[in-house]
């Protein structure tokens, strides 16, 4: 239920199915316990193709955001008949390991030579803040949400908090258990030979949507991702942090970027 109903009606204004669905540990769809139960990037990719099986799609246009954009990578590598087109949105290559990166910058070294940067000093901090943040109310876990949503929507364009809240709430609501979806940060973190893949085996036609303020993945990160796929197209949005939909203007300019990027595909 990320994806806001004003992208989803552009996109249906113009033609399009729409799919989204929650994926495993989030909103209506099962928990697991990730430690005797693991999942990796693959197992979430297996998820969306299943979806698609479910509706009987053969190829889509994939649209993804951060995680759901690395998902759509692994697709676009692996399964590419199934992806017509891929957009990627505030991601970055999915073989790259962060991990090293956010070390360095939390024990204050400087990066290391050709490494991709960690995210910016104001997203760590606010990571450490929020550790000690108190979270014995479903009200406080909500502000704490809430809180993070405003330091991911970056401090140039304005920031709707009473969206953020809105959508953080449904999620609340949507749920059994909102700490599971936690265990998407630790699936993330597994890297096999399958994400280390080559980009360059991409075919379907790429658009690549960063933020120039992404405090969790600098634009650095965009510029990678378009640079490995073949004939990508690099759209770098002044002002957008790494989460779009909760800073207002934003939604409708990255429809139009879907649309465009979708109807070329179409018209080619």
């Amino acid at each position: 239920m990320g994806w806001p109903d004003e992208l989803v009606e552009a996109l249906v204004d113009n033609g399009r199915q729409v799919i989204r669905f929650d994926h495993r540990d989030t909103g209506l769809s099962d928990a697991v316990d990730f430690t005797t139960h693991p999942y990796a990037l693959a197992d979430m990719a297996a998820d969306t193709a299943a979806v698609l099986d479910g509706h009987g799609v053969t190829a889509a246009d994939i649209v993804g955001i951060s995680l759901g954009a690395a998902i759509g990578q692994w697709l676009a590598v692996h399964q590419g008949a199934r992806v017509r087109t891929l957009t990627a949105i505030t991601s970055s290559p999915m073989g790259n390991n962060p991990g090293p990166a956010w070390a360095r910058a939390v024990a204050g070294q400087p990066a290391a030579a050709g490494e991709l940067p960690p995210p910016t000093a104001r997203f760590l901090n606010h990571l450490t803040a929020s550790a000690t943040a108190p979270r014995a109310t479903r009200r406080q876990h909500i502000d704490a949400d809430v809180q993070t949503w405003r330091v991911l929507n970056g401090d140039v364009l304005p920031f709707d908090e009473a969206a953020a809240r809105r959508f953080t709430e449904r999620c609340y609501a949507r749920t059994g258990n909102i700490t599971a979806a936690l265990n998407h940060d630790l699936a993330g973190r597994r890297f096999g030979d399958d994400r280390r893949a080559p980009l360059s085996a991409v075919t379907a036609p790429t658009l690549v949507v960063h933020g120039s303020e992404d405090v969790l993945l600098p634009p650095a990160h965009g510029e990678a991702l378009a640079g490995q796929i073949p004939g990508a197209r690099l759209e770098v949005l002044p002002g957008m942090g790494h989460h779009p939909f909760f800073s207002p203007g934003l939604t409708p300019r990255i429809a139009d970027l879907i649309i465009r990027h979708t109807t070329g595909r179409q018209t080619a």
